[in-house]
């Protein structure tokens, strides 16, 4: 209940902030260039404040914002005619109301994505215009029932969007705030012949966001788009190491190179010629879990030490304060308030060596984030 009246209140706040300082009312960007990022460790609010907003809309990123975020994170895809938004990825099912919407009925398909078939309606068959028409809903309901109120809500923003608001909030709370994007699904939209980097850089370069200072890292999970990418910007570029499997345009290459190996020494040396930086898996990384499902700080491996020494920065995922989500011997069992377990377990990866960390709770990555500075 104290968390709902918190959430409310500041969105309350929000909602005031938004009508008496619009976003479009924001003086030109271009004195934006090369504004030096924040120093490490980096608190990057995952999709927005994801953990009380339906992720991915101006809401969640606006309070990320007011919780201290040094970086938002949209994930980008591709409409019809060749804009990016913001949606985890090009399936719209699980993050908006399409499938309430009849006018769009007829867009629902099967379609093969990254290897898999999946049926439902996808970015792709949407123009900008249509996708205006949806409103974003809560992604996993079950885990976080009361973000559901707000199903409904708030329209899907596009990136030149959430850039302007991030703008404006520079402006009114006198500090940089950097942009995290995602390129998802980029050989996908490359098939399909919509390629998002040249787009994506173009609307960062206009936006004044130029050279390896910038308040921006571009993220991909793949190979080739992150290379591309190196060709057409000086902007930092992070490497995005899965758990398990290969990048999908080296599947569909027909090439051998997994994450694991990528993440070995020599890997790592690979990356550093085309990237910045690397974004692993938290556990099977940098800490992996005992059997008991146990997270210890004698299991921490050398990877944050092989990357440094590769001259990379680590940017870990993803920290959530919820049971379901936490190391078992990080779990509340007697109650949902896990906010000082995800405070303590983020300690234990900044002791390790990171240089920031994806969180959906980003008042509590700021907590940590405060209490491993007071430390050092």
């Amino acid at each position: 209940m104290k968390r709902s009246l918190i959430i409310c209140s500041v969105f309350s706040v929000l909602l005031v902030l938004l009508n008496s300082f619009p976003v479009h009312a924001m003086p030109d960007n271009s004195h934006h260039q090369n504004r030096p990022t924040p120093k490490s460790p980096i608190v990057i609010a995952h999709r927005g404040a994801s953990g009380y907003m339906p992720e991915h809309t101006l809401a969640a990123y606006s309070i990320a914002i007011l919780q201290g975020a040094d970086f938002i994170e949209p994930d980008l895809v591709m409409t019809k005619d060749g804009h990016l938004i913001a949606r985890h990825d090009n399936f719209l099912d699980l993050t908006t109301d399409v499938a309430d919407r009849p006018e769009f009925k007829q867009y629902k398909t099967t379609r093969q994505v990254d290897g898999v078939l999946v049926k439902g309606w996808f970015s792709e068959d949407f123009t900008l215009a249509e996708i205006k028409q949806l409103r974003a809903i809560e992604r996993i309901p079950d885990i976080r029932p009361e973000n559901t109120r707000f199903n409904g809500m708030f329209e899907i923003p596009t990136l030149e969007e959430i850039i302007q608001q991030v703008k404006g909030y520079e402006q009114l709370l006198g500090k940089t705030i950097g942009i995290y994007p995602e390129t998802k699904h980029p050989s996908h939209f490359q098939q399909l012949g919509l390629p998002m980097e040249k787009p994506l850089v173009e609307i960062l370069h206009r936006a004044g966001y130029s050279g390896p200072d910038a308040a921006v890292y571009i993220q991909s999970f793949e190979v080739s788009n992150l290379k591309a990418l190196n060709k057409l910007t000086d902007l930092p570029l992070i490497q995005l190491l899965s758990q398990k499997g290969q990048p999908q345009d080296v599947v569909m290459e027909g090439g051998a190179l997994s994450y694991d190996e990528m993440a070995t020494r020599n890997g790592l040396l690979d990356i550093a010629k085309y990237a910045d930086g690397v974004g692993p898996e938290k556990y099977h990384f940098i800490i992996p879990k005992d059997s008991d499902g146990n997270l210890k700080k004698e299991n921490t491996t050398g990877f944050v030490d092989f990357s440094h020494l590769a001259g990379l920065k680590v940017h870990a995922f993803t920290f959530r304060n919820e049971n379901v989500f936490l190391p078992a011997n990080f779990q509340n069992v007697e109650s949902d308030n896990t906010h000082e377990q995800l405070i303590e377990e983020l300690l234990l990866f900044l002791e390790a060596g990171i240089d920031g960390f994806f969180v959906d709770q980003t008042e509590l990555g700021i907590e940590a984030k405060r209490r491993f500075l007071e430390r050092r």
